[in-house]
């Protein structure tokens, strides 16, 4: 017979000053250990994309970032409610990392507290609600998801999965009752389910939470069961109850694996067996159950393992069926042990590994909420097995209290490794082994710094690890292109595109090399790959469009421009390059429209600053010259560079002389022709010459038709 419900008919006056105490220390627990953040930047492992170099993310909450949040698979998730706030947070706080982090940490701070509420108003019970909800606040295990902001989905969908428990505890008493609420509760628990889900996909497994809650401690199962008849007809009600949120959970995991798998995220099978998979998910079971009591050693990156010792398997495999045993045995006096274990083990399914995303055998994060199952039973254990003792509860509050000392000062240490990139993937190799990951992600934020020796050693040691990874063969090929070593650089790309031929990025990085090689031809064959890989690849485009350029392929050139202008209108080199090319086929007006148009969007663009005014000076076409505009635009460039340039000064000679200023043209056009830069190149030295004898007989330059 299952137990009746523990909630009692009332509350005591201690229970009840409890509550806020209780709120209030936990709040104070999580900045404590968590507050420093706010002192942080971001991490150079997936912060970029979420937050720093997402262009949609730092324009700030707009209606294109809305829909695009909704609309699109972004970093092989789909969880438009995260991108929103993180957008919000750059419409608050910019790319102030300290704002973002602020974010994270109020989030599971409401979260804790939440949590707390939550099991003492289903269970009656204060102090293991308090206990529970104080090791889920600051437990070592919750730095990664609170530390990092990239994790933001986490906490965003913690809150949102303990806000549906809270409004779900009250469904299940207004249905207990008949009450008229109960259907707005219902509403308001399935809406807060759906959010949750917007922000992380993984509350997929809360119907089977709901329904283990059903069973203890709402007790909707009923305490008495004349009989097997009237039990399953009570199971299949509460199923059928359920049922919308299944059906919501099935379109997450329809939508989220079409989102990873196009973004080529999921792990194929010939990459990692189904047999490994099976092997590493039964080890990361036990790990976490290991880690919730001894949180030692934990890292960002662990990297999946190249075999699995056989008796780790074994340990791990007994381990898991005797705890699975005892829940079943004490499922009737003890109905909170089935309840928590199932708990722990159903909410770590999707992330488990047996639908592989990225090549991390396990995460701290993936435990957020699936370890408070654990904490469930602990907590309830102690109470149950110390219901007798003289001083149960000042014995159990020191050690509590112990207990809760030890991890807040684990936790506060363990986030101190993300004070920046370099310490947290210093700290990542001190926990780990062969991690390729942590090696090619120090070198990343090496170069910056200029120690571009220690850069080259931690890639050489992911691709020694890794060979199959591409992005270490990337950081090496753009380091030799800084150092000048093209053909070492062209090498690098070259392995990269064999170890992944339908990779758009490795052949555009190789066509950038061989442009600057000068192997022209070679550069369009690759950039023209990367196209057909990705048609919507804009740098592709415009880079393509550059070399048919430069070869006088001028059709081809404007066909290439045009295309990079439909995908990204709004660049202001694609409107400057494609006007040089408009200018080179005497297309004047078109020219002078693209510059313009480059100046709308950037004031302060020199170039077309002095492209749009050499054109006003000196065009052919009589109708579209115009001096005045001309010494404008010439005189706002000057304005604009601190050097001065030949090509700069004659141009804003031939402005002056349009207008008609002669003098001021002439003086100009010898101050250019002063410069070393020009008497240095003779041929424009002689061309600046030539225009100095007709401004000196009061002509105009213009070219020639």
């Amino acid at each position: 017979m299952i137990a009746d419900n523990p909630r009692p008919s009332s509350t005591s006056p201690a229970d009840k000053w409890a509550v806020p105490v209780v709120c209030v220390l936990l709040a104070t627990a999580v900045f404590l250990v968590f507050g420093q953040t706010l002192r942080y930047g971001f991490v150079n492992y997936d912060d970029g994309q979420h937050v720093y170099q997402n262009p949609q993310v730092t324009k700030g909450l707009t209606l294109a970032g809305f829909v695009w949040a909704f609309t699109h698979g972004y970093s092989f998730n789909w969880h438009p409610l995260t991108w929103l706030s993180h957008m919000l947070d750059c419409q608050l706080f910019g790319l102030n990392a300290g704002g973002h982090h602020l974010t994270n940490v109020l989030l599971h701070a409401a979260t804790a507290i939440l949590l707390f509420l939550v099991l003492r108003q289903m269970t009656g019970s204060p102090w293991p609600s308090a206990f529970v909800a104080a090791v889920f606040a600051i437990h070592p295990l919750r730095v990664e998801s609170v530390a990092w902001i990239s994790e933001r989905k986490d906490v965003l969908s913690g809150l949102f999965f303990m806000l549906t428990l809270l409004v779900y505890a009250r469904y299940a008493e207004q249905s207990r009752i008949q009450g008229r609420k109960a259907k707005i509760f219902y509403g308001l628990t399935l809406l807060l389910f759906a959010l949750g889900l917007l922000s992380k996909p993984m509350l997929v497994t809360m119907p089977f939470v709901l329904l283990l809650l059903d069973y203890w401690p709402l007790n909707r199962f009923e305490s008495a069961m004349p009989n097997a008849q009237r039990l399953r007809d009570r199971i299949l009600r509460l199923v059928f109850e359920k049922l919308p949120f299944f059906l919501l959970a099935a379109a997450s995991c329809i939508i989220t694996f079409r989102a990873q798998n196009s973004s080529g995220a999921v792990v194929p099978l010939e990459s990692i067996p189904l047999s490994s998979r099976l092997a590493n998910g039964l080890v990361a079971y036990g790990v976490y159950i290991v880690k919730l009591f001894w949180p030692d050693h934990l890292a960002v990156f662990y990297p999946y393992p190249a075999r699995l010792p056989a008796w780790e398997l074994i340990t791990v495999a007994a381990g898991l069926l005797f705890s699975t045993v005892l829940a079943v045995m004490f499922v009737r006096a003890r109905p909170y042990f089935i309840v928590g274990w199932l708990w722990y083990l159903g909410m770590l399914v999707p992330v488990i590994g047996i639908v592989q995303v990225g090549m991390q055998s396990s995460a701290d994060r993936y435990t957020y909420l699936p370890q408070i199952g654990l904490c469930l039973i602990l907590a309830w254990v102690l109470k149950d097995l110390s219901g007798s003792w003289r001083y149960r509860r000042q014995t159990l509050g020191m050690v509590a209290l112990a207990g809760i000392t030890v991890l807040m000062i684990c936790a506060w240490k363990q986030t101190s490794c993300w004070r920046d990139s370099e310490t947290l993937w210093m700290h990542t190799l001190s926990c780990t082994s062969d991690n390729d990951v942590a090696h090619n992600n120090l070198g990343d934020i090496l170069v910056p710094q200029g120690r571009v020796a220690e850069a080259i050693m931690h890639f050489q040691k992911a691709i020694q690890i890794n060979p199959a990874d591409v992005e270490p063969h990337y950081n090496l090929g753009q380091i030799y292109v800084l150092q000048g070593r093209l053909d070492e650089a062209i090498g690098q790309y070259k392995q990269a595109i064999q170890l992944k031929p339908d990779d758009a990025e490795a052949h555009y990085k190789l066509g950038v090399v061989f442009g600057l090689r000068g192997r022209l031809d070679e550069a369009v064959e690759q950039y023209r790959a990367a196209i057909e890989i990705n048609p919507h690849y804009v740098d592709a485009h415009g880079n393509l469009a550059n070399v048919l350029a430069a070869q006088g392929i001028f059709d081809g050139a404007i066909r290439e421009y045009q295309r990079t202008l439909e995908l990204a209108p709004d660049s202001p080199q694609a409107h400057y390059r494609f006007g040089q090319v408009l200018q080179a086929q005497h297309q004047f007006e078109a020219a002078i429209g693209q510059y313009q148009r480059v100046l709308q969007l950037d004031p302060h663009h020199t170039p077309a600053l002095l492209g749009l005014a050499w054109l006003l000076a000196t065009c052919p076409e009589d109708s579209l010259r115009n001096g005045k505009k001309a010494v404008a635009f010439s005189e706002q460039a000057r304005s604009l560079t601190e050097v001065e340039s030949p090509q700069m000064l004659d141009t804003l000679a031939s402005a002056y002389a349009e207008a008609g200023q002669f003098d001021e043209a002439i003086k100009t056009i010898q101050r250019a022709l002063e410069l070393p830069a020009c008497q240095n190149n003779q041929p424009l030295a002689e061309a600046i010459r030539s225009r100095l004898k007709l401004y000196e007989t009061h002509s105009r330059f213009h070219e020639k038709p």
